[in-house]
């Protein structure tokens, strides 16, 4: 099993960030990918618990599907299809810091093809930091 931990603080307050993270089809204004359609709306919430997006972008179509979201302090998300991984869980937490924000990122996974965990947890890290660092520069502007 391969996880991945990133951290960065957000000088924006939580619900600000919350805003961002939560629209999936808003994503691509901070992830470094092409495109995110929800297929599916989630409940109550439509980017909630149930919902389905895809994503474009990295050379790869994904797919996942939302399983918490708890606003202002949690998304967590699973891998359905489009990744050479499977048992990929994510999860977004944010915590007040100040007046700003603590946001966390954590990825699991298990690699489809043996001896492959490392260079995918690598360019998976790397993809999400560029994602937090988007969300704090887009959170962070006035």
């Amino acid at each position: 099993m391969q996880r991945i931990e990133i951290e960065k603080r957000v000088n924006a307050p939580a619900e600000k960030v919350w805003t961002l993270l939560a629209d999936h089809e808003g994503m691509k204004r901070w992830m470094p990918v092409r495109e995110v359609v929800r297929r599916r709306p989630g409940a109550p919430d439509p980017n909630g618990v149930g919902a389905v997006r895809t994503i474009r972008g990295m050379g790869l179509v994904l797919e996942e599907e939302v399983v918490a979201f708890e606003p202002g302090k949690r998304l967590a998300y699973r891998l359905t299809a489009g990744a050479p991984i499977r048992d990929h869980a994510g999860e977004v937490t944010l915590t007040p810091d100040g007046a700003g924000t603590r946001v966390r990122w954590t990825v699991g996974f298990r690699p489809i093809v043996p001896g492959t965990g490392g260079l995918l947890a690598f360019a998976l890290r790397r993809s999400l930091s560029q994602g937090l660092d988007g969300l704090a520069r887009l959170a962070e502007q006035a």
